[in-house]
């Protein structure tokens, strides 16, 4: 697939390029290299991964659901805030295709008509079951 056509695949390495440019400019590292880092972008791209809207989803910012803890959700703004200037010059067609994916206000899925049973969008993505879990 081609990061023309695959919004999943566009979306993770968008992802990848903005804390790889966090990561070089604020510890002189590589993500590899670096373990918080690292671990951040193992983090979002697990919960891009387990996207319940796949293909038709908003950006994380405009969705009705949150998948990102807390404290991962501040240090993911804080990555965006400082990266997104700086793609439009290191990943110019990322960023086009970034601020075309950013105007859909709603995820397109049927995932929110069944939900909508119960009112409550609040819920956290399903992530992988860990080991000893049902």
């Amino acid at each position: 697939m081609s990061i023309f056509t695959n919004r999943m695949e566009r979306e993770a390495k968008t992802v990848k390029a903005m804390i790889g440019i966090y990561c070089r400019n604020h510890h002189s590292l590589k993500v590899e290299d670096c373990d918080e880092c690292l671990e951040l972008q193992n983090y979002a791209l697990d919960r891009l991964h387990h996207c319940p809207f796949h293909e038709g989803k908003t950006s994380c910012k405009n969705c009705p659901i949150h998948c990102y803890k807390p404290g991962i959700k501040e240090d993911i703004r804080q990555v965006m805030r400082y990266s997104g200037p700086r793609m439009l010059l290191r990943h110019p067609i990322l960023t086009v295709f970034h601020f075309i994916d950013d105007r859909r206000k709603e995820p397109l899925s049927d995932y929110l008509n069944e939900k909508n049973d119960t009112d409550d969008l609040s819920i956290e993505c399903k992530g992988p079951i860990e080991q000893g879990e049902t």
